[in-house]
């Protein structure tokens, strides 16, 4: 089994459980496409509780996300697909979508490069936040937009752009904490 047919045979295994799961198709819909303005909500949430390190954080966040959708960006020149529904039979779409390069998946991109950010700073929420990540990418999968390489590619590149984000701007004077305080708790 070569790799096309792997992948396809994967977004079926999971895209055909919108059928006999069918109780699960508005969750997985909210999850698809509405739980990306909670997370959004919650980074201004945490800008405003005026803790310096929820703001370096949130900084950390958005350029981790912007990083990571600039390598999403050059791997989608490198490869790319249209999404699922628009070259496969019998796809269970249950969302609108435009069809476009479907590879890397940008809602996985931005989900991972966050929720990264915030596992590394906030040990039980960014831990929430990544599960709600890996919510998040199946359900584009459930919903007949992505292929499980689209969602799998989208959340390594969010995951090493936050990593290498944190690491190299927490040198930077802005982001020093006091040192009572914990700073970024796993690096």
């Amino acid at each position: 089994m070569d790799f096309t047919q792997f992948n396809n045979e994967t977004f079926r295994s999971i895209n055909q459980l919108a059928d006999p799961l069918s109780a699960l198709n508005p969750f997985m819909v909210f999850m698809a496409e509405y739980v990306l303005y909670i997370l959004g909500i919650v980074l201004f949430g945490f800008v405003l509780t005026r803790s310096k390190r929820n703001r370096v954080m949130v900084v950390f966040a958005i350029v981790s996300c912007l990083v990571a959708e600039i390598f999403g960006r050059l791997a989608g020149l490198f490869y790319s697909h249209h999404q699922p529904f628009s070259v496969l039979p019998d796809v269970n779409q249950l969302i609108e979508h435009a069809i476009d390069n479907s590879f890397p998946s940008d809602h996985s991109i931005i989900f991972f490069s966050v929720c990264m950010v915030l596992l590394l700073f906030k040990r039980k929420t960014g831990a929430i936040w990544m599960f709600i990540a890996c919510c998040v990418a199946l359900s584009r999968v459930w919903v007949g937009v992505h292929y499980p390489v689209d969602v799998v590619t989208g959340g390594l590149l969010g995951i090493f752009s936050a990593v290498f984000v944190v690491k190299t701007m927490s040198a930077m004077p802005f982001a020093k904490m006091d040192a009572s305080k914990k700073g970024v708790e796993y690096l």
